[in-house]
C-alpha cells in the first residue's frame, strides 16, 4: 500500500471540498443569516484547508497508484466527505445530531436522498442549499470532480476512475482521462441549466429551481418544501422532472455520441432500449393496478410516471405516497429500486447492463443443460462477452446479496417491521431514497437508531461505489505496505 500516496490525494480532495463550502456561505450572506449559520461554513472550511495543506504540503515520491490504492482514495473521499459534510448542520443547529448530519450527508452525495428530516421547511437557506448541492458534486462523482478541474493529476487516475465509475465496465471518452472527465462534466451541467431554465419557464422560483435541478441532475431527491414535490400542485413542473429524472438515468457517453454527429449509435444501446421499455412495462402495469382509485385519467399516468421514473432513477422525489397503493405497485416499485438506472448515469442500482446480463446467462444456463455439447456465446450490444466481465457481473451480484442479507437482519433488531427493514435497506444501498412501510414518502429515518443510521451511512456509501471501495476500505490487509 502506497499510504504516502493515499494521504496525499485524499488531502487534495479535502480542499476541493473547503471550496464546495464557499456556494452555501455565499448563500448565507446572499439571505443576510445569522452569523452562526456564516461560522458554521466558515469554521469547516478553516479545518478542511488546515488538514489539506498539513498532509499534502510533501508530495511522495513513489506517485504509482496502483487498483488497491485507487480504491482505498475513493472510498476514503467520499467518507471523509460525509463526515466534515455534514459538520456545518451540526455547527449551525440544523441538524444538531453527528450522526443525523452524517446520514443526511451520505445520503447527499451518494444521491440517494434518504432524509431523518421531518421539517425540511425549517432548513436556513444555506444549509438547503448545501443539501442539494452534495447531489450536483456527488451525482457525477467526486473523484470526477476533482480530475476534470485537477488535470495533473490524470497520468495516475485511471484506478481511481475505475473505482468510482458506476457500472460493470470502465470506458473513456478520449484518450486522455481528463479530458473524458471535463466533457461528461460540461454535458452534465449542460443538462441541469436545462432543467432550471425550464423549471423557471414554469413559475417556480430561481432558489427552489436551482436546488430541485441540482436534485434531478444528481437523482438524488432532496426538496425544499415538505412534500416533496406535490405543494407546488403543478403538472407542468411534475412533467419536467419527470423526464428529466429519466433524461439523467440513461449512460452519459450516449448524450457524447450525440454531440459528436453519432446520434445514429445510440439506437444500437442494448441498454436503453432496455431501459425504455421497463419504464413503459412498470407504468402500464402499475396504472393498470390503481386506475380504479382515480377519477382523472391524466392525474393517473402522471402520478404512476413520476414515481416509476423517480424509483428506477434512484432519484427519490414524490408526488404521490405509494406506500398506500396496493401491495402489486408496490412490489413493481420495489423491483425497479434494485434494477436502478444505466451504467455511466447518476443512477443507482443493480443498473440495466447488469440485469440484462444476468438474464442472458440464465437463458444460456439453460440452453446447456438442455444441450450440453452447445457452444453457446452471450453478445451484449451485438459483441461477445468476455469471461472476465461475466466474472465480475456475476460474483458482484453474489456480494451484493450477502450484503444485502447481513443488513436487513440488522436493521430488522430496530425496525418496527420487515417491510420496513427490507425497503430501508433496498432504498439507502441502492440509493432511492424512501422506502416503504415506517420509511416511505411520507415518512423519514429519524425514528431509527444511531446504530442502523451509521449502518445505513455506509449501505449508501457501498451502493454508490458498488460495494468493493468500502469493503476494502475496512480490509485489515489493505494497510499492509
Amino acid at each position: 500500500m502506497n499510504i504516502g500516496m493515499v494521504r496525499y490525494v485524499t488531502a487534495r480532495l479535502l480542499q476541493i471540498e473547503a471550496l464546495l463550502l464557499l456556494f452555501p456561505l455565499i448563500v448565507s450572506f446572499i439571505y443576510q443569516e445569522t452569523l452562526r449559520h456564516k461560522m458554521s461554513f466558515i469554521i469547516v472550511i478553516i479545518i478542511l484547508v488546515l488538514l489539506g495543506q498539513l498532509f499534502s504540503w510533501k508530495k511522495p515520491k513513489n506517485k504509482r497508484l496502483t487498483p488497491r490504492e485507487g480504491f482505498v482514495i475513493v472510498a476514503l473521499s467520499w467518507v471523509l466527505f460525509s463526515f466534515f459534510g455534514g459538520l456545518p448542520f451540526v455547527f449551525n443547529g440544523d441538524i444538531p445530531s453527528l450522526v443525523d448530519a452524517f446520514f443526511e450527508t451520505s445520503s447527499g452525495f451518494t444521491t440517494t436522498g434518504s432524509s431523518i428530516l421531518v421539517d425540511v421547511e425549517a432548513l436556513a437557506h444555506s444549509s438547503l442549499f448545501w443539501r442539494s448541492f452534495t447531489h450536483l458534486t456527488g451525482g457525477m462523482g467526486i473523484l470526477a470532480f476533482a480530475l476534470a478541474v485537477l488535470p495533473q493529476m490524470d497520468s495516475q487516475s485511471v484506478n481511481i476512475m475505475k473505482a468510482e465509475t458506476p457500472g460493470p465496465t470502465f470506458g473513456k471518452l478520449v484518450s486522455k482521462l481528463s479530458s473524458s472527465a471535463r466533457i461528461l462534466y460540461i454535458i452534465y451541467l449542460a443538462m441541469t441549466a436545462t432543467v432550471v431554465i425550464l423549471l423557471l419557464l414554469g413559475g417556480m422560483e430561481l432558489f427552489d429551481a436551482l436546488l430541485h435541478a441540482f436534485a434531478t441532475a444528481g437523482t438524488g431527491g432532496f426538496g425544499v418544501r415538505n412534500g416533496s414535490i406535490a405543494p407546488y400542485q403543478n403538472p407542468y413542473i411534475e412533467w419536467v422532472i419527470s423526464f428529466g429524472m429519466l433524461a439523467f438515468g440513461v449512460n452519459f457517453n450516449l448524450y457524447y455520441l450525440i454531440l459528436i454527429g453519432q446520434a445514429k449509435q445510440i439506437f444500437k444501446s442494448e441498454e436503453l432500449k432496455w431501459y425504455l421499455l421497463i419504464v413503459i412495462g412498470a407504468v402500464g402495469l402499475i396504472s393498470l393496478n390503481i386506475g380504479g382509485t382515480y377519477t382523472s385519467i391524466s392525474k393517473l399516468i402522471r402520478d404512476v410516471f413520476f414515481s416509476v421514473s423517480s424509483v428506477i432513477t434512484t432519484t427519490g422525489f414524490s408526488t404521490a405516497d405509494f406506500g398506500t397503493w396496493p401491495l402489486f405497485s408496490q412490489m413493481v416499485l420495489l423491483l425497479l429500486m434494485f434494477i436502478g438506472g444505466s451504467a455511466g448515469s447518476t443512477a443507482g442500482g443493480l443498473k440495466i447492463s447488469r440485469i440484462v446480463i444476468y438474464g442472458k446467462i440464465f437463458i444460456a444456463e439453460i440452453k446447456r443443460v438442455a444441450q450440453p455439447n452447445r457452444i453457446v456465446t452471450i453478445q451484449y450490444d451485438r459483441k461477445p462477452l468476455s469471461k472476465v466481465v461475466k466474472h465480475a457481473v456475476s460474483n458482484y451480484f453474489v456480494i451484493y446479496m450477502v450484503l444485502f442479507t447481513i443488513l436487513v437482519m440488522l436493521i430488522s433488531l430496530d425496525a418496527p417491521d420487515f417491510l420496513t427493514a427490507f425497503s430501508a435497506v433496498a432504498a439507502t444501498f441502492n440509493n432511492i431514497g424512501p422506502g416503504i412501510g415506517a420509511v416511505g414518502p411520507a415518512f423519514s429515518f429519524v425514528e431509527l437508531s444511531d446504530f442502523s443510521k451509521v449502518l445505513l451511512s455506509f449501505g449508501m456509501l457501498a451502493g454508490r461505489l458498488e460495494i468493493f471501495p468500502i469493503l476494502i476500505l475496512f480490509a485489515p490487509r489493505t494497510w499492509k505496505r
